[in-house]
Formats: structure tokens, sequence, C-alpha cells
């Protein structure tokens, strides 16, 4: 599949240079305060609070807020440069830029005046800190798990039961956006709101241990009869298709920047492995010579993409992002696979990144849409469904 995507986007339109040649904007800040921990973050659960709300006073997660709510309306190709450069270094802190930017855009993309005015500046410049726990919800609409959350209808908002078991990007003062059904209300409905980590009758708990992305704060948040006042919701459940229908692709599509900055990274530790081993290394699959012009491709689809979105979240472009999504999700494996095998037994050092890129890039091919759930959902629009707002 990934092959067929990126060799059809090469044919279809020759990337220029400034598509496929990412930012470096935040370079300074990735070197002071994000290179210097990398091992810790993956071997100690260290969690970068510094360096993402460095990040943010930077301007990594303005560009898709508007002006009026602290952003730069640059648009989602500024938040996935950003994402690329960031995941060159560290992918499980490319996520975390990724959950930032993702709740900033709910809440951009929401008629709520009021958290746009109040709450929307302070993620955006990183002072505030989201997450966001739709994962639970994309699977439910799309038919992949059951609902985990129920919610119910009172005055003045909604009382909410139930455990999200992984949510990222978490700590007490943060914030993160879900959503779920509501009693009474039509099944392809959903309430979304923003979840205060300090609430009342909330609890984070810690849920697992991972094998990677362990410093992402990745908790299980509980939900006992947790009140959510009307002022903290995004959609109600009758604006809530068409919610959906504007958050969902540029979601999907910003998810790229992890892939795009790990499958750089592995074609750079294919290059220093060359330095010694070319001689045999030539023999093996996916050399870098034969990666770099599908990522080329993927990145400057994936640009392309993002102009689109921000000019019109709602574009008729849905499919096109779930196939370049599927394919980036591949290519990021094949990347960490080849990485793995030009470093050979070096790989299996601790302090190696190519073992790291290998367990990043699953990530890239599990995280919410997952590769079978993105086959899935692109199997069923092709058969003639509907790509929103029937499901998420």
């Amino acid at each position: 599949m990934s092959e067929e995507v990126l060799e059809a986007t090469a044919v279809s339109g020759s990337p220029t240079k400034a598509a496929v040649v990412a930012s470096t904007a935040f370079s300074p800040v990735i070197d002071k305060l994000l290179k210097p921990l990398v091992l810790d973050i993956d071997t100690k659960s260290v969690y970068p609070e510094a360096f993402l709300r460095e990040m943010g006073k930077a301007g990594a997660f303005r560009g898709v807020v508007a002006p009026a709510h602290g952003g730069t309306a640059a648009g989602l190709r500024g938040v996935i440069d950003a994402m690329d450069e960031v995941s060159r270094t560290c992918m499980a802190t490319g996520f975390m830029v990724w959950c930032q930017t993702a709740a900033a855009r709910y809440l951009d993309q929401s008629d709520n005046l009021g958290l746009k005015q109040k709450v929307l500046p302070r993620i955006a410049s990183g002072e505030l800190l989201a997450g966001t726990g739709l994962s639970n919800t994309v699977k439910s609409c799309d038919g992949v798990e059951e609902a985990r959350l129920t919610t119910v209808r009172v005055e003045g908002g909604y009382r909410v039961t139930g455990v999200l078991p992984w949510v990222s990007n978490l700590g007490e003062g943060h914030v993160f956006v879900t959503g779920c059904p509501v009693m009474g209300f039509e099944a392809e409905q959903r309430v979304f709101f923003l979840v205060d980590c300090s609430a009342p009758d909330f609890r984070m708990v810690q849920c697992a241990t991972f094998v990677a992305l362990e410093g992402t704060r990745t908790l299980a948040c509980q939900f006992r009869d947790t009140f959510i006042p009307d002022d903290h919701v995004l959609a109600h459940p009758a604006e809530s298709l068409a919610y959906i229908r504007r958050i969902k692709p540029g979601m999907v599509l910003a998810q790229m920047g992890m892939g795009l900055g790990l499958i750089d990274a592995c074609i750079r530790l294919m290059h220093e492995a060359d330095r010694t081993h070319a001689h045999v290394n030539q023999w093996l699959d996916d050399r870098p010579q034969d990666l770099q012009p599908q990522l080329d491709a993927a990145r400057a689809a994936t640009l392309a993409l993002a102009d689109t979105i921000t000019a019109n979240p709602t574009a008729d472009v849905v499919l096109d992002i779930l196939k370049l999504r599927l394919a980036g999700g591949e290519l990021s494996v094949r990347a960490a696979h080849s990485a793995m095998l030009h470093q050979g037994a070096k790989g299996y050092l601790l302090r190696n990144a190519a073992q790291r890129r290998l367990r990043e890039a699953y990530f890239v091919a599990i995280v919410t849409p997952a590769t079978k759930h993105l086959r899935k959902e692109i199997a069923r629009i092709e058969a003639g469904a509907k790509a929103c707002a029937e499901s998420i």
C-alpha cells in the first residue's frame, strides 16, 4: 500500500525543495532541552515538561489557532513541521507535540467562544499542557470497540462515568479533550468536552509500563460521575456530526509529522552505518536511496494536504488522508526495520537509537487510527459509505 500511494504522489507532482526539506526553526530548543534527555525519556520515564513549554513559547503550537486566540493561523503545515523536527530526535516527544496541537485544534474548531478566549491562548503558548483522549471515541464510532464512557445530560452540563485506559500528555494542572455517547440521544451523536485534570470525582492513575513512550505521561483516566459544565463543552450532541467533520481529517493528517521525522532519523542511521559497513549493507532491502524518495513524496503530500485542510477543514480529501496516513505507518516500520539491520549488533545497545526507533515505529502503526483500523475505514469508504460525518 505505501509504495503505491507514495509513487503515485511522486508522479502526480514533483515536490519543490521547500516542500521536502523540513523546517529547522526549533533546532535551538531541541538541541538544548531535548537531545540531552532522549535516553532518560526512553529508559527512565522522564517527562520533558520544560521542553514542551519552551516549544510553546517558540510558537510550535500556534499554527492551528486563530490570531484572535493566541495563534498565528499558519495552519497544519507549521505544526506538522514542528512534529517532524522533534521526532527526528525523539518520536515520543513528537507524539506529545501532536497531543498538544491536536487539543488546541479541537478548541479552535469548536463554537465555544468562552473556551477559545480563556483557555486556548494558554494551550497555544504552552502555558497550559494538554492531551487528547479521543482514541476510544474514534474506535467506538468506527465499530472497532465499545464506548468506555457513559454520559447523562443534567442541569448545567453532563455527568460522565467510566475509564479511559490510555490518555497521554497528562498531569496535575493539565487538560485534555474527549467525547462519548449521551444517554437518550442518537447512537452516532456524541458530546465533546474539555476535562480539567484537577476536577472533583476524576482521577488519573498509572495504568501500565510500556516498552516505549514511557516518558509521555500516558495514564488511565477514571470518571466517577464527573460533572462537565456546559462551558467546557466543545460540541453538544446535536452539533457533534458537523464538529467531527471539522476535526477528524486534520487530527489524522497531523500524525504524519511523527512518521516523517522518524523515517528521516532512520535513513540517517543507515547512512551512519554505511560509513563502515556499506560493503555488506548493500545487500539489504530498503536502502537509504530507496527510502529517501518515498520520504520526500510523503512529506510533500502531507504538506499539500495540510494546506488544503487549513483552507477548508471539510475539504473532500478524507480518503486521500487515510491512505497517506496508512502509507506513513507502513513506511515507518519498514524504515526502522531496515535501520536496525543496517546497524547490526550495535542496534541492540541501549544507547543506540536503532532499537528505540524500531519500538517507536510500531507506535506510528498502532496509535489510533491503527493500520488495521485505517484499512477497515478505507475499505468502507471505497465501498460507497460516506467519509464523514457518519463516523470518525
